[in-house]
């Protein structure tokens, strides 16, 4: 038939940190729901009680007798009997990740360039199921928030037109731009998520301008509080507070310092 949702459950959509934990908990259940009717099908194929039917390693065991799944596919086709499972999951409870990020940085104070000397973020996603896609999430996650930090920014004139509509007007981060970031996973397991695991999303986006600010306020003693901290914007500050210094003589790493 064609898609319709009147012919489906609702669906919460693999986006706000649902992906792994809604469609994992569904399929959990659905599996579990599964080895239940194994169980029970063994028990009934071999006359054995079912509290003495377990399900291991592509095999029912009932009382000694081992029953393989496949074996137990073609009696339940002669018999008529349908095994197939359905689970549902509907986004609650859940937990949430957690995810902390620190910076090292240089500040010039000739020209404002602001430096990322060094990049880290820890993240608590519990029992990371695909290792290589987290990290690709978290690393994702860490290029958009330096593009929001330090470089886009709509601008809206008096006739409240978006002046930066195209990208050679509202910069984004190239690969060129992001530095290369330290990633670490916690050790960590949920009691709420499919096989321990949490949600990662958005989650890795969030401490990144706030660290970036921290490292700056720690660089330079003055507390920026809006973004982009474009290098024009570091620089006024720094002449404001008399930090600054003429032209661009002043050596790159005038000030460094650490930030999470």
């Amino acid at each position: 038939r064609n898609a319709d949702t009147a012919l489906t459950d609702h669906d919460t959509g693999a986006f706000g940190s649902t992906g792994t934990v809604v469609a994992g908990k569904a399929t959990l259940a659905a599996a579990q729901d599964l080895a239940r009717q194994l169980v029970a099908f063994a028990a009934e194929v071999t006359g054995a009680e079912g509290a003495e039917c377990v399900l291991v390693g592509g095999a029912v065991v009932c009382s000694g007798r081992r029953v393989t799944l496949a074996e137990l596919a073609a009696a339940a086709a002669e018999r008529g009997v349908e095994l197939a499972a359905e689970g549902r999951w509907g986004g609650t409870p859940r937990s949430v990740a957690f995810n902390v990020h620190g910076f090292r940085v240089a500040v010039h104070r000739g020209t404002g360039e602001l430096q990322i000397l060094q990049s880290v973020q820890a993240a608590d996603a519990g029992a990371v199921v695909n290792p290589r896609q987290c990290r690709g999430q978290v690393e994702g996650g860490i290029a958009q928030a330096l593009g929001a930090a330090l470089w886009e920014n709509v601008r809206i004139d008096d006739g409240g037109a978006v002046t930066t509509d195209i990208l050679r007007q509202y910069h984004i981060p190239t690969f060129a731009d992001v530095p290369r970031s330290e990633v670490y996973f916690a050790d960590t397991s949920d009691l709420l998520g499919p096989l321990g695991a949490k949600s990662m999303s958005e989650s890795p986006f969030n401490p990144v301008t706030p660290a970036l600010a921290n490292a700056l306020k720690a660089a330079t003693g003055i507390r920026f509080t809006e973004t982009p901290f474009t290098r024009d914007r570091i620089y006024l500050a720094l002449k404001e507070a008399g930090l600054a210094l003429p032209g661009h003589s002043a050596p790159r790493a005038a000030a460094t310092a650490a930030g999470t």
